[in-house]
């Protein structure tokens, strides 16, 4: 049984290990792309400062949940203090909040610009622009005062307090309390992550009928397939962490099994998004190099023929 228990355990583990490096990796990667463009004449767009955000929003859900979740697993569980354990929670609640927001944001901006220039967002699609900075450094205030609240009920495992009341996390355990006030809590966690799902639904939406209804440029229409594939990624994951959240919440004492795989589900987009954006840059790079190319050969041959 003990031998069955510790081959569990290093599974878990490797698992959270090989994910958790896949994905600062891949965000690592996107980062240095970005910093290597910086010393270039690279034209930066309004895109692009959503997409940073959101590589660090990645970080912080990666670092804050992935590493002490495979550190745990492989049995080191007492190693945070009460204040490292309500700071590594507020900080991955915060990142994962900030995840939402960047893509809630990217698919409305990208459904408004992609918008033809004769309807009514016609103005807003000018304006549009101005308006991304203000919203992602909302984004950001919004998540750490809507999360404020998160770790008080949390304590460490090392937490010398005599709790009996409590659900233990691995490495760090939150204190019960009555249902009313989880409910109410919940809520208030709940609402802003609702509200980014209904405009991100509305602006899938909206880029599906434009894009199939109104001719785009191929440009256009790549970077709206992704941001589409974004979304439904995200929402695919969301949608499960959810349940198992929701699951967790049903139980006064739920199982390690459960609250390994609801972890392991929680960073999957943290993981996986990195890697869609740089399926879409090599594609548009790709294409660029190829028009490059394209009209240094015409410039060419339009030289020899005047020559």
């Amino acid at each position: 049984m003990k031998e069955t228990m510790v081959t569990r355990d290093l599974a878990i583990g490797l698992i959270f290990f090989t994910q958790t490096t896949v994905g600062i990796l891949g965000n690592f990667s996107l980062l240095c792309h970005y910093i290597i463009l910086s010393f270039t004449e690279y034209r930066w767009r309004s895109t692009d400062f959503i997409h940073k955000h959101l590589i660090i929003a990645n970080f912080l859900a990666l670092l804050c949940k992935g590493v002490p979740q495979t550190m745990a697993a492989f049995g080191r569980k007492h190693f945070l203090s009460d204040i490292g354990c309500k700071l590594l929670l507020f900080l991955h609640r915060v990142g994962r909040g900030v995840s939402i927001g960047s893509i809630c944001i990217l698919s409305v901006y990208q459904a408004i610009t992609i918008s033809p220039g004769n309807c009514r967002w016609a103005e807003l699609k000018v304006k549009a622009p101005k308006y991304i900075f203000p919203s992602i450094f909302l984004c950001w205030v919004l998540q750490m005062l809507v999360n404020i609240i998160f770790p008080i009920y949390l304590t460490s495992t090392l937490s010398d307090k005599n709790i009996t009341d409590k659900k233990d996390f691995g490495y760090c355990s939150s204190v019960r309390h009555d249902k009313t006030s989880d409910s109410l809590y919940g809520l208030l966690l709940s609402f802003p992550d609702v509200l980014c799902l209904g405009l991100m639904l509305w602006a899938s939406s909206s880029m599906v009928f434009l894009l199939y209804r109104h001719k785009q440029t191929s440009l256009e229409s790549r970077a709206t397939k992704t941001i589409l594939l974004l979304v439904s990624t995200f929402v695919y994951f969301y949608t499960l962490s959810s349940i198992f959240q929701l699951v967790m919440s049903l139980f006064d004492n739920p199982s390690l099994i459960l609250v390994n795989v609801a972890a392991v589900v929680s960073v999957c987009f943290p993981t996986v998004s990195p890697f869609l954006l740089m399926i879409f840059k090599c594609v548009n790079f790709n294409r660029k190099q190829y028009i490059s190319k394209k009209r240094t050969w015409l410039e060419i041959i339009r030289y020899v023929n005047m020559a």
